[in-house]
């Protein structure tokens, strides 16, 4: 099993304009095979963070959901709001980050 841990830093005030698009591909994820949660969470030291904990059943589950169409709806949806995103994928034996 493991973890992401995504944390995206949106252009201020701006979270609003993506939460529709957050909430469907949240939707759309929790349908497929390997993912066992699919968390989103708005900063409350930031109001223009979003972090996203998501719980994948293997890594291959999470390699399969990083090409799905829902997924780059999300990517072009949010992509003129993010400022950055950090990615951390969480293994037991290590740590990933992009």
């Amino acid at each position: 099993m493991i973890y992401v841990i995504a944390t995206i830093e949106l252009k201020p005030g701006s979270l609003d304009a993506v939460r529709a698009a957050a909430d469907a591909v949240r939707a759309e994820t929790l349908t497929e095979d390997g993912c066992i949660a699919y968390e989103q969470f708005s900063s409350l030291a930031n109001p223009d963070r979003l972090v996203v904990v998501e719980q994948w059943a293997t890594r291959e589950a999470l390699t399969v959901h990083s090409k799905q169409p829902h997924l780059k709806v999300w990517r072009d949806a949010s992509g003129p709001y993010t400022l950055s995103r950090k990615i951390e994928i969480v293994h037991p034996e290590k740590v990933e980050a992009f």
